[in-house]
């Protein structure tokens, strides 16, 4: 069983162009990333997947392998698709290039979570519970799941709703795996009306029938959408004394702080 990790780094971005490359503790945020998923235990190959030279010219330079694809890719999963096309593997795990604090313990979590069930073809993980604030936050991706851990539906409203009582609301972290021939059939699927609705990829998966595993993370990230995102995640590293990768945040409020 060949597990590859695969960093779809994008440089073109619409709230933060050239991302991949900005400066986090020094660092290129696509080498911490690239550092994170080669900690982890349960990946036998890491390689970032991108659309320009400038990235792939930095993961080189650090050591690192990458691999160029097309301009065109409309996803990360796309992107994966096509370094899955070139490099051989059994189970591929989509590592977000704007998580650089994603702790290695969840990436093995992830592939664990697929590898728990022959039958499973795609899994992601999530928190078990946030506070409203964050559940009320359309930048927190919600998460219901059912009690055999498939996923029933993510949104970024905060459900379930809870008519009365308190509801306990599941954040979703953007780490998935998939079985190799699972990944290249997704990679085939139009956008769906719920994709559009909510602007989740995911969502293109259930209302397609397929089936998303859902394990527990063992702690909290951030996703570098803009400037100021990148400003927390330093701020976040300076109170580790520049550890990237430990120990991580348990919860979206301890994140924020």
């Amino acid at each position: 069983m060949k597990v590859i990790g695969v960093i779809p780094a994008r440089y073109a971005s619409v709230r933060f162009p050239g991302k991949p490359l900005a400066l986090l503790a020094g660092r290129p945020m696509v080498l911490h990333v690239l550092a994170a998923a080669r900690a982890a235990r349960r990946l036998d190959f890491v390689l970032v997947a991108t659309d320009d030279a400038r990235i792939a010219d930095v993961v080189r330079e650090s050591g690192g392998e990458a691999l160029l694809t097309s301009p065109d890719a409309a996803t990360g999963t796309d992107r994966l698709a096509e370094a899955a096309r070139r490099v051989g593997g059994d189970v591929y795990v989509n590592v977000q290039g704007d998580e650089p604090l994603m702790p290695p313990e969840n990436v093995d979590l992830v592939v664990e979570t697929l590898l728990a069930s022959r039958d499973r073809e795609i899994a992601t993980i999530a928190l078990p519970a946030i506070g409203e604030a964050a559940a009320r936050d359309p930048n927190v991706v919600k998460v219901v799941v059912a009690g055999d851990g498939r996923a029933l539906y993510f949104s970024r409203a905060p459900i379930p709703y809870a008519r009365s009582g308190e509801s306990v609301y599941r954040k979703h972290l953007g780490l998935y795996a998939y079985r190799a021939e699972t990944l290249s059939k997704l990679a085939q699927l139009p956008p769906s009306p719920l994709e559009k609705l909510e602007s989740l990829e995911q969502l293109r998966w259930l209302e397609a029938g397929w089936s998303i595993w859902v394990g527990e993370a063992v702690g909290d990230s951030i996703g570098v959408d803009t400037p100021e995102d990148l400003a927390r995640a330093e701020k976040i590293l300076q109170s580790r004394g520049d550890r990237p990768h430990g120990p991580a945040p348990a919860t979206v409020q301890e994140i924020a702080e």
